[in-house]
């Protein structure tokens, strides 16, 4: 069989693919031919891959804007006051078998270590979206005991007044509230709901602090919650 047969053969074995790249090819333009094919190809393999590349540098030189953490989007920077904090961590409250809510934590500098967050100076943010229905009492009452857990008897008289302006501000909230626990060097710690501030401003770094051992005490309201805030490995 010489080198015709082979091309005719190849072009019907692949449906005519043959003749319609090559045409009508004899034994004296066939490596003509050839090198006009492996042109073809090189040039775009090659096209496709400086595509791919250019893509794959678009795509590292993006900043990521957000994390999701059981289906709720978590972004990687929040303003507070006239400052930008960094996502420091996030994960989901469980409470027996259902999840009640994504916590967020947001620093001036990222710090895996909860007694550098409650020592870090400047703005803070704590973000909590909720996974279901809860009532203004669940609220409190989780508010309370987590304060409760992680302070002596002293150290809650000092703050009790303030903690009870805080609870007074919580309503009944539904799935995808978020409740912004912000601190802010010049006034306090600041809740607002979806947006909407509540009450004023409660003042004292260590009353924020208090909250803050809430998930990043010696007894946390979620042990895994507290590893994920403080962005450590599961």
């Amino acid at each position: 069989m010489d080198m015709r047969q082979v091309s005719v053969w190849r072009g019907a074995a692949f449906g005519g693919y043959g003749r319609r790249v090559f045409g009508q090819v004899g034994a004296r333009d066939l490596d003509t031919e050839r090198r006009r094919m492996r042109i073809l190809i090189t040039d775009t393999i090659g096209g496709g891959v400086k595509r791919w590349l250019a893509l794959l540098l678009l795509l590292w030189a993006l900043p990521a804007s957000a994390i999701e953490v059981a289906g709720v989007k978590v972004a990687d920077k929040a303003r507070v006051g006239a400052g930008e904090l960094v996502l420091n961590g996030a994960g989901i409250r469980t409470r027996v078998i259902f999840k009640v809510y994504v916590g967020a934590l947001y620093l001036t500098e990222k710090t895996s270590v909860a007694a550098g967050v409650l020592a870090q100076k400047g703005a803070k943010r704590v973000a909590l979206t909720l996974l279901r229905e809860v009532s203004a009492q669940q609220l409190n009452e989780a508010f309370e005991s987590g304060i409760q857990a992680n302070h002596s008897a002293a150290e809650i008289e000092a703050i009790k007044p303030r903690v009870a302006e805080l609870l007074s501000l919580f309503t009944d909230g539904k799935e995808g509230d978020v409740i912004l626990l912000d601190f802010l060097p010049e006034a306090g710690t600041a809740v607002s709901l979806n947006g909407q501030m509540k009450g004023r401003p409660i003042p004292g770094e260590d009353f924020y602090r208090a909250l803050l051992r809430i998930w990043l005490g010696d007894k946390p309201v979620d042990g895994d919650l507290k590893n994920a805030m403080l962005g450590r490995s599961p």
